[in-house]
Parts: C-alpha cells; structure tokens; sequence
C-alpha cells in the first residue's frame, strides 16, 4: 500500500511538473525579481545596484511624462472599455436571434479580437487614418476638412480608441451566451404585461447579464492597461503626437529598452499592478449594489 501510494504522488508530481517549473520560471520568480529591482538602478548591462526609494520618488515627483502616459492610459481606458462594451452588448442581441446564418455572422465579428491585436492591423489603422486615408476622403465626402489625426493628440488618441472599440468580438461572444441563458418566458411574460423592448432591456437584459457585465468589465479594463501595440505602431514607437498616443505600457517600455532603465521600468510595472489591483477591487466592492444574480444574492 505504501509502495502504491508513492506510485501515485510520484505520478500525480510527474503530471503537474511542468506547470510548476513552469509557473515558477516564468511567473513566481520573475515577479520577485521585478520587485527586487524596481529598488536598484539597473541598466540590463552593469550589475543593479541598491537605491531604495529613489525610483518611485522620481516617479512622483520628478517625471512629468510618467503623469502623460497615466492620464493617456486612463483616458483611454475609461472611453474605450465602455464604448467596446456597449458595441459588443448592441451586436450581441443582434445575433441574438435564430438565423441560420449567425454562426457565419459570430465568426465575422469575431475575427477583429483575434488579429486586432496584430502588427499588420495597426499598420492598417494608421494607413485608415492617414492624410489621405479612406476616413478623410470620407469627411471630404460629406463636406468636412481632413483632420490631421498624427498632428492632434486628442485626434491621435480617438484613433487608437476606435480600434480599439473594433476589438469587441470576445466580449461580444460572452454576451451572446449570457442572452442565450436568459429565460424566453420572461420576455413572454413581460409583453403580456405591456412591456415594450426599452423596458425589457432595462428591466430583464441588463439585471440578468449585468455578471457577465461585470466579468467583462473586469477582463476588458485588465487588457485595456496592457494596451501596447498598437500605440507603438501607431506612433512609430514615440508615444507622439506631443505624447497623445503615450501609452503607459508603451512608456514602461521605453525605459525599459529604450533608456536601458530597467530598474525604473519595474517600478512602473508594480505601478501599474496596484493600480489594476485597486480598480479591481473597487468594481467587486460596488458590484454589489448593481449585480445581480438568480439566487437572490448580490
């Protein structure tokens, strides 16, 4: 019995191996090691050396573009994530219906969320946007002036927002399974009542797939914040115009292989994981109040 049992835990060792060597290699030690440097002054080629607080002291209080890239970013978050998640709820009740060509129509939508992310896609965007790209002679078109979206840092900006509102498919998927599961005699029972498709909307959609909102909200602002390449395209690596596309992955970035400031880099890093971490917290805390879910609790 003995023998067989340490049969069993070397197999089950045997089987989770990779997992662990790999968690530990690529995530636990890295973790700590990015700690340990956001306190050194390291530039990739000389061993780090200690400086304690003085990273996140220049941070704060000395570094100017750091507050750009954060106010960017949350600029950028903040217009982007709602607009991606209303557009992927508004398609997602469109394909909500019993079709036979859905399935053909889902992939479709879908397939900016697989290569949006991409090089060639940004590339593509900033051709669109380009001087004499197709969204000018568009404006054009209708009577407008071109607008110089590289020479505007508010222009710069809207540009990567839209692309980043045309990532929507992978939000889009999760609600239309959320709507898939929202009972259809409730709707029945609600327009026997004299409920119109507004108070239907506001009354049973949102209430039942407001988890899958929250689900989404969370996933979609985590992915907002390590928004990297597209603005690294898009502005040809400088943030610019006048740091209107600095993203802060992209100004992390920066210092980090650019500057060869590595340990400052990190510093930044660890930033941004308490500022995730916060956000995070903040909409489980107010979920509460707006979450709903079958069984009654919230």
């Amino acid at each position: 019995m003995k023998s067989g049992a340490w049969k069993q835990t070397l197999t089950g060792y045997t089987f989770i191996g990779p997992f662990i060597i790999g968690f530990l290699a690529f995530t636990l030690i890295p973790v700590f090691t990015s700690l340990y440097l956001s306190f050194t002054d390291y530039d990739l080629f000389s061993a780090p050396s200690w400086i304690g607080f003085d990273n996140y002291r220049h941070m704060f209080l000395e570094d100017p573009k750091f507050w750009t890239s954060l106010r960017v970013t949350f600029l950028y978050v903040f217009i982007g994530v709602p607009l991606r998640l209303a557009f992927a709820l508004f398609v997602a009740m469109i394909l909500n219906t019993a079709s036979k060509a859905v399935g053909v129509y889902r992939t479709v939508y879908y397939l900016p969320s697989i290569i949006g992310g991409s090089v060639a896609v940004s590339i593509m965007w900033r051709n669109i946007f380009g001087d004499e790209g197709i969204i000018n002679r568009l404006l054009n078109a209708l009577g407008f002036d071109s607008i110089r979206w590289f020479g505007d840092p508010d222009a710069a900006l809207v540009m990567l927002i839209s692309l980043s509102v045309w990532q929507f498919g992978s939000s889009m998927l999760i609600f239309l399974a959320g709507l898939k599961n929202i009972p259809g005699e409730m709707y029945e029972a609600s327009s026997v009542d004299g409920a119109g498709p507004v108070i239907r909307f506001f009354k049973i959609t949102l209430p039942l797939l407001s988890p899958i909102i929250l689900f989404n909200t969370i996933m979609q602002t985590i992915g907002a914040f390590m928004t990297f390449v597209p603005a690294y395209i898009i502005s040809k690596g400088e943030g610019g115009p006048l740091d209107g596309t600095l993203m802060y992955s992209l100004y992390l970035f920066r210092q980090a292989f650019i500057y060869n400031n590595m340990g400052y880099a990190s510093a930044m890093a660890w930033i941004m994981l308490i500022i995730v971490a916060v956000l995070t917290a903040l909409v489980f805390k107010t979920s509460k109040f707006w979450v709903h879910y079958e069984s009654g609790g919230r």
